[in-house]
């Protein structure tokens, strides 16, 4: 194994070192299959398994799908097999077979021995239902499943806007579309209402210069900094107070680079880092650490688009006690994916 991999597995499998946050991808995966625990669903599915397997086996099928395709100016597009152990399958499987409504039905209605096969106006409708329903929590699998950038702190977030946005009910949809989104409402906020998984959250929330205590409940705000400092106390004083700085040899270089020449003092030269400050010597380690935190919490706003790790290479200087925690949860992955792409690249 090559030690890129090697590390990306150990980066991966942090989530050890964390048992209550289990995989999200998995969990959104779980409460969609749960989402749709119905008789309507379970037929309709049923039906569009069995259209899929019958041009995945038929090279005929497949070459009169394309001729109509053509005719019709449907996008020349295979249908996809949902796979159990692929998150999201079942909803590309239902897109596709919408996408290609006209022509399958088109196909199959010439052939008497499979012409039962073409969905009735019934399982459109629930089929149309489920994409409604599932469609817009494709995208979090995959964005959440990267390995190359932080995507902990998006959790709160993200679950932030399906129940706020994205599975809410909206004027105009089927009340399966509702009873859809509903159960995974509930599914979601149960597995995640567990006090140390949010209180997990919250912390890798708070270190996340783009959100801070946006996604954190009002109530919750003043426990999660008392959490912050009580863990920073904790540390040996070595490592709470390691900072990074210019070192000896880096000023030396930089003195070279630049000429030395002598410029006329200004009046104002005489007044240049000469403002009073408190003397930090009269403060305790806890007083420091609360002013960093506060200090921290009303920076100026980051760009959503901005890279939290960038971020704190930037400021480790300025907040050099909070940035041990910063390192300690944003480096946990939000999902299982990395690690088992590292050992499917091993395999």
């Amino acid at each position: 194994m090559t030690t890129d991999s090697g590390s990306n597995m150990i980066k991966a499998l942090r989530l050890t070192e964390w048992p209550n946050l289990q995989c999200f991808g998995h969990r959104l995966h779980n409460a969609i299959m749960n989402g749709m625990k119905d008789p309507r669903i379970d037929r309709a599915i049923g039906v569009c398994k069995k259209v899929v397997s019958t041009f995945s086996f038929s090279w005929k099928k497949r070459r009169d799908m394309a001729v109509v395709q053509a005719e019709l100016g449907l996008p020349s597009h295979n249908l996809i097999t949902e796979s159990l152990t692929r998150w999201g399958s079942r909803q590309l499987m239902v897109e596709r077979l919408l996408e290609q409504e006209k022509a399958i039905a088109q196909v199959l209605g010439a052939d008497k021995k499979i012409r039962h096969l073409v969905p009735t106006w019934q399982d459109i409708d629930v089929l149309e239902s489920i994409n409604k329903a599932v469609s817009p929590l494709k995208e979090f699998t995959d964005a959440l499943s990267g390995e190359a950038y932080v995507s902990v702190s998006y959790l709160k977030p993200v679950i932030h806007l399906l129940s706020n946005s994205l599975l809410q009910p909206e004027e105009g949809e089927t009340e399966l579309t509702k009873q859809i989104k509903s159960n995974i409402l509930n599914y979601l906020n149960n597995k995640y209402n567990d006090p140390v998984t949010q209180e997990l959250l919250d912390m890798a929330s708070l270190m996340d210069p783009r959100f801070r205590t946006t996604y954190i409940a009002d109530d919750q705000v003043d426990g999660i900094k008392k959490r912050a400092v009580t863990e920073l106390m904790s540390l040996p004083t070595e490592k709470s107070k390691s900072q990074p700085g210019t070192s000896v040899q880096d000023l030396h270089q930089e003195e070279a680079a630049e000429p030395v020449t002598k410029k006329k003092k200004t009046l104002a030269s005489f007044f240049k880092n000469k403002t009073p400050t408190v003397s930090s010597t009269s403060l305790s380690e806890q007083d420091k650490i609360e002013a960093e935190l506060s200090s921290y919490l009303l920076s100026s706003e980051t760009d959503p688009e901005t890279d939290p790790l960038q971020w704190w290479k930037l400021h480790e200087a300025n907040f050099p006690r909070l940035s041990y925690l910063a390192k300690k949860y944003l480096s946990i992955p939000a999902t299982s994916a990395p690690s088992e792409r590292v050992f499917s690249t091993g395999g």
